[in-house]
């Protein structure tokens, strides 16, 4: 028996490593490989000049009949394979899995000009691994950390893994129930925009979502792209938003079993406890099906120091408890030439403490929030031909929140308010592919927004809003440019007082990345968007407070990066690089202006947004034994409030905006225990909008360290861990008066079958 084919390693400068092999019965395996740039054709004809072993050019064609996986890599070795041809009659055969030894911690070698092909057979080969994003490629900044760089640095909490990203602020209310919301390059948490499975989360009444309600254990992708990110596949909901939190959860690998299970504990400081457990099940040779619950509970009653003038005073944080549960049941089906589907279920129910801002001589707080939320999802994707693409979502969603505060500046000494929000959404969504370097997306989405509230005066209000977005995209191996164009409509009606105008309004967005030279990947990159975000229920109709004939908040973005990826030197495995300077432009800021009487929500604020964003990673192989990743970020802001040249904050830092702050991570893997180090530096902000001593929050720099060892027994893997956080013991704060936990320690034991 012969079987033949080839694998090409393709990079994203358009170089592939071409590598063919012959497989005869009775005689070891044979390769060779060359580098050089090829293309396939939409025939399937694969043309590439490759010299044989006596140096002589040869023309090598091979008809590809069957391409069993499709994956692309960056010149750093990120991503797998990128196709195999089976040649002359179509066999099925264990092959050596040597091929697949190229696959490291960190993606494809495909750097190197020979092959290590190792004696390990397997039955059958099914590539599951979801395409990783050439972030260095890309038009916008993006940035990204998979399950693989999670567990590397010992992340157990979402808001941990994002304040890995350059150009993000947390807004985090502390402790474990802490409320935590994301903000990208100043622009306000409204703009961000958090995905889940591909499906946008929203909150109609704030207009921010708390990602502390998602869990880590089940995330197997975190990517936030800022601005419009290359991928015009998107639903219409991403196109309306300043930048974009994605979160993918993990998908079931079962290998040649038909069920996995996981199970996962964490224990720590401050009453910590958090069970998980996941469960996936194999139905049939093309459905799937996986169930995953936690529960969550932790008094917080940690130490901090309270700081009056020469006064210091230890005391501890109250009511900083929460007990929170969550479950996630999916259905997975792959229906081949019909498509995939994804249905998905999630519901999360949480009662914590709002220890709210210290006070002197008052440590008491009574303020209690409840939360419920459930959805349903539902995802389906197919390829009609070779040239086309659809994907349809709908969505529904129920929110329940509830706010007590006993306190006797309320008439009856308590104040109760309860919110129920819904949504319906659907999104349509179609890509077409005339050539090869071209290619064109159409989505609509239409989505309904009601709450009902148990405030005086509560006017009922029900959001229509309609988006549609049409976008281009021309790449090729050295240039991609991509283009959109974003329709809003939006009306509202509400059953009593006054209504908003309705709202219309067309948001363009373009970016496009140049790599210079042909044997280098470096690549030059720009992007403009203009969007804008509507005033949410709160700002509307809350009370007094509400205005209803607010404008949207507009924002202007503009980028202009640098990027690199390769390898620098020998030493290193990869390295990867990336800098962007942006300026961003906010106008009719929605603010609330105070008076004698009360306050109002106003268009009455324009903010200047000056940056750079730094971001950097390597990886260092010091022996077969041992190896390095380092990685780091750094952000300078200037984002100044130039509403009024007569007020005393003219050009002054808007609040909680550092002008300084960066990450940095150092992980170093061993056979036997892998160990992680991370340090968060923040510098100097203010609470309010005049920058004066009186205002200012002191900055500060966050340490922890972890440690991870993985144990296989038989088919079990347990992976233990143990993490100090905060390690300098530093009671910071990211809010004024709202004081973080100092020193704190955790541990986790992970058992998969």
């Amino acid at each position: 028996m012969y079987l033949s084919f080839s694998l090409s390693l393709q990079s994203n400068d358009g170089v592939t490593k071409h590598v063919h092999v012959s497989l005869v019965k009775g005689n070891p395996v044979q390769y060779r490989s060359c580098t050089r740039s090829c293309k396939l054709k939409k025939t399937s004809v694969y043309h590439c000049h490759c010299p044989p072993a006596d140096g002589k050019a040869t023309e090598l064609r091979e008809q590809a009949r069957k391409p069993a996986a499709i994956l692309n890599t960056d010149a750093s070795g990120e991503g797998v394979v990128n196709e195999i041809f089976m040649l002359n009659k179509q066999v099925k055969v264990s092959f050596w899995a040597g091929l697949f030894c190229l696959v490291s911690n960190n993606g494809l070698i495909a750097q190197q000009d020979s092959l290590v092909l190792r004696h390990r057979n397997l039955n059958e080969v099914e590539v599951v691994e979801k395409v990783r994003p050439a972030v260095t490629r890309e038009g916008t900044p993006v940035q990204m950390l998979n399950k693989s760089d999670m567990l590397r640095l010992g992340v157990q909490e979402l808001s941990e893994a994002v304040k890995r990203f350059s150009g993000v602020t947390i807004k985090d209310y502390g402790g474990v129930g802490g409320l935590k919301t994301v903000s990208v390059r100043s622009l306000g948490a409204q703009h961000t925009a958090i995905s889940y499975d591909g499906i946008t989360i929203s909150d109609a009444q704030s207009g921010q979502v708390d990602i502390s309600r998602f869990s880590l254990d089940n995330v197997e992708q975190v990517l936030l792209s800022i601005g419009q990110a290359d991928d015009i596949f998107q639903t219409a909901r991403i196109y309306a938003s300043a930048g974009a939190l994605q979160i993918e959860t993990s998908h079931p690998l079962f290998d040649d079993k038909k069920y996995t299970i996981e199970g996962q504990l964490k224990a720590g400081s401050f009453g910590y406890f958090n069970p998980s457990f996941r469960y996936g099940q194999k139905v049939g040779s093309k459905v799937a099906v996986t169930m995953h619950g936690d529960w969550l509970t932790a008094d917080g009653d940690y130490p901090f120091t309270l700081v009056n003038g020469t006064l210091r005073e230890e005391q501890k944080r109250l009511n900083s408890d929460i007990n929170s549960w969550r479950g996630e049941a999916n259905i997975y089906a792959d229906l081949q030439h019909a498509g995939r589907l994804q249905v998905k279920a999630y519901y999360f129910d949480s009662e914590r403490g709002l220890p709210g801002s210290v006070s002197l001589y008052n440590p008491q707080a009574r303020e209690r929030l409840w939360d419920r939320n459930f959805f349903t999802q539902t995802r389906y994707e197919n390829k009609i031909g070779a040239y086309v693409s659809v994907k349809g979502l709908l969505k529904f969603n129920h929110a329940y929140n509830r706010y007590l505060d006993i306190n006797n500046k309320y008439a009856g000494g308590r104040q109760d308010d309860r919110y129920t929000q819904k949504e319906y959404y659907a999104s349509g969504a179609l890509k077409y592919v005339p050539a090869d370097v071209l290619s064109f997306s159409f989505a609509s989405d239409f989505f309904v927004n009601t709450l009902d509230a148990t405030i005086p005066e509560s006017p009922y209000p029900t959001r229509y809003t309609s988006l549609s977005v049409l976008a281009a995209q021309y790449q090729n191996a050295r240039i991609t440019l991509t283009g959109s164009l974003l329709g809003t409509y939006i009306t509202e009606r509400v059953k009593t007082g006054d209504r908003p105008a309705d709202r219309k309004r067309i948001s363009p967005a373009l970016s496009g990345s140049w790599r210079i030279w042909e044997e280098k990947n470096v690549r030059v990159r720009a992007s403009f968007k203009d969007i804008f975000r509507v005033p949410t229920f709160n700002d509307l109709y809350y009370l007094r407070v509400g205005n209803t004939g607010l404008r949207p908040e507009r924002a202007t973005q503009y980028n202009v990066g640098l990027t690199w990826s390769g390898k620098a030197f020998s030493a290193l495995d990869y390295l990867r690089f990336s800098a962007d300077g942006y300026y961003n432009r906010v106008s009719d800021k929605i603010v609330v202006i105070p008076s004698l009487s009360f306050a109002r929500m106003m268009n009455f604020g324009e903010v200047s947004i000056k940056g750079l964003d730094l971001n950097m990673e390597a990886g260092m192989p010091v022996s077969n034994k041992l190896s390095f990743q380092l990685a780091g970020t750094y952000t300078w802001q200037k984002a100044v409030d130039i509403t009024d040249p007569a007020k005393k904050n003219y050009k002054h830092q808007i609040p909680y905006t550092p002008e300084h702050s960066g990450t940095a991570s150092l992980t170093a893997e061993t056979p036997w225990i892998n160990v992680g180090y991370m340090l968060t530096a923040v510098g100097n902000r203010y609470a309010l909008p005049q920058n004066i001593r009186e205002n200012r929050i002191e900055g500060y720099i966050e340490q922890g360290i972890s440690a991870n060892r993985t144990f296989k027994l038989g088919k079990v893997s347990l992976r233990l861990q143990g993490e100090i956080i905060n390690l300098g013991d530093i009671n910071y704060e990211v809010i004024q008066y709202y004081p973080m936990p100092g020193r704190s320690f955790r541990v986790s034991l992970k058992i998969n079958y």
